[in-house]
């Protein structure tokens, strides 16, 4: 019941917006249109289309906030003035009380906000559907003053989000068992990883965790600034963290206005959205304009500032492996081992034939090579690879989903910033050189580091390991020999007894042939 409830409750707020104009106004049935506004009173259509998205979706809560926010970089899908509205979303969710989040805080720290913070701007700067964040100057122990930001996390979100997983647990069954291509859609598995990584974006000591580990990753790259944590005040419900200066990504004119160099810019997202997929295998899952930034501090200048870190992605060496494999396949154009990939793999049925999957893939790709970003679309790319995944049974693999909406978002911000990066070229070289990180000498260097420790203590063992090995085997030979003896003596026995079963036979057959002689003669 609570399923049909808030699905009546999502149909009502949607028809409230007009958003069934939006989406019947193609059709040529009017009686459709006049059927939604019977069931609807108190219908708000005096605003723009885009606001009237917008506003629908911060009316549903954080789920469909984020599917705007993946939307709103996809302007090449999008028209312009629902694009913008969409850009809202990213940061621009309405915040909630400055007085409810200082609550949180002294709660959170049992400490009112005067004794932590010199002082405290009760207005937030950034106000999103998880949490919102406000700008700070902590006090230090040493006595000095940091200029801090401060992440609270929105109060009631747990419940909300639980509504709509189980709303869309429910409508995946559905799909599982009414469409036909169900159960190679892995609807149920899609959902349970959004709803793992939905409850692990309100835990906000996991996220300062997994901003941590991205410092340390990308701190040799000098392409990104990650903020530092500060650790005795980072609790489930707020972190405290440093503050970051630059400018969002998108005010591109103000980028260039400064000197950045756009084209650079755009290169490197790349290198760093490459470098933490398939060096790190961890890579930040939720770059939408709004947690993307560009110092423009003289000793940082032209560097990407990441923020927000509640959904991460994590892939194994064997994703890491596969997926690299199938895009250096895919940028020298070899559909055939393309094809090959996904059979090794299991993606696809054993018994597809290599030669129909290849010409498929040729099919979908080769149009989009040698173009810029702005003539290529990944989306619809994706598309086409998801009517072609039908023809042959293609299996959606659920680990894989956040890296795909991430691509789809590094795409976003690249049109955006470079409508003319060749982002085969850019990415190619990459792939190639990690390709032979991986089966070179240094991943045996790098293998052998990692191995050291265990070699290290097995080595003093090894003189006893290796003569109790000896003994064993020794004690093997034995029971073999024995056995073999055994199987001698039962074949010697064998022999014997035919030669004197022969022997008796014999002298039984002498014995009857001198009675008849004997008894012929008289």
């Amino acid at each position: 019941m609570t399923n049909i409830f808030r699905g009546a409750f999502i149909l009502w707020v949607m028809l409230r917006n007009g958003l069934d104009e939006l989406a019947l106004n193609s059709f040529k049935k009017p009686w459709l249109l006049r059927l939604t506004r019977i069931l609807t009173l108190g219908r708000k259509l005096d605003a723009p289309r885009g606001q009237r998205i917008r506003q629908t979706l911060e009316s549903l809560g954080p789920i469909f906030v984020k599917f705007g926010q993946v939307l709103s970089t996809r302007r090449d899908l999008l028209p312009v003035d629902i694009a913008d509205e969409l850009a809202l979303l990213q940061d621009r969710v309405p915040p909630f009380s400055s007085e409810v989040a200082i609550g949180i805080i002294e709660r959170a720290f049992k400490k009112s906000v005067d004794d932590i913070f010199v002082s405290f701007e009760r207005q937030p700067v950034a106000s999103a559907s998880i949490a919102q964040v406000h700008f700070a100057v902590l006090k230090d122990r040493q006595g000095l003053a940091r200029e801090v930001a401060v992440k609270v996390l929105r109060p009631g979100m747990l419940s909300v989000i639980n509504k709509d997983l189980a709303l869309l647990r429910m409508m995946a069954g559905w799909v599982e068992s009414l469409s036909d291509d169900g159960k190679r859609l892995k609807p149920r598995e899609v959902v349970a990883e959004f709803d793992k990584y939905l409850h692990d974006e309100l835990d906000l000591v996991r996220e300062a965790s997994s901003a941590a580990q991205l410092r340390r990753n990308m701190a040799d790259l000098d392409l990104v600034l990650i903020p530092e944590m500060y650790w005795d005040y980072c609790m489930p419900e707020v972190i405290v963290m440093e503050r970051m200066k630059g400018a969002p990504i998108n005010q591109v004119e103000r980028l260039r206005a400064a000197g950045v160099d756009i084209p650079k810019l755009a290169r490197d997202g790349v290198t760093i959205f490459f470098t933490q997929v398939f060096r790190d295998g961890f890579f930040h899952a939720d770059m939408h304009p709004g947690n993307i930034q560009v110092s423009l501090e003289p000793a940082t200048f032209g560097r990407y500032i990441s923020l927000d870190f509640g959904i991460v992605g994590t892939l194994t060496e064997g994703d890491k492996e596969y997926l690299a494999q199938n895009f250096i396949a895919f940028f020298r154009r070899d559909y055939k081992r393309v094809a090959e990939l996904h059979i090794e793999s299991g993606w696809v049925p054993a018994a597809t034939r290599v030669d129909e999957l290849e010409a498929a893939v040729r099919a979908v790709c080769e149009p989009y090579f040698d173009r810029p970003l702005k003539e290529l679309s990944l989306g619809m790319i994706l598309m086409r690879l998801f009517q072609t995944s039908r023809r042959f049974h293609v299996e959606i693999q659920p680990q894989l989903v956040l890296l795909q909406k991430t691509l789809l978002n590094i795409e976003g911000l690249g049109r955006q910033l470079d409508p003319d990066l060749d982002l085969w070229h850019t990415a190619k070289p990459f792939l190639e050189k990690w390709m032979l990180e991986q089966i070179g000498p240094k991943k045996l260097m790098k293998e052998l580091r990692n191995e050291a420790p265990r070699y290290a203590k097995m080595l003093p063992e090894l003189p006893r390991l290796l003569f109790d090995f000896l003994q064993q085997s020794h004690a093997k030979t034995n029971v073999h020999e024995l056995q073999a003896l055994l199987a001698e003596q039962k074949r010697t026995n064998s022999l014997l007894q035919a030669i004197v079963y022969g022997g008796v036979g014999f002298v039984l057959g002498l014995i009857v042939m001198q009675v008849l002689v004997r008894v012929r003669v008289f």
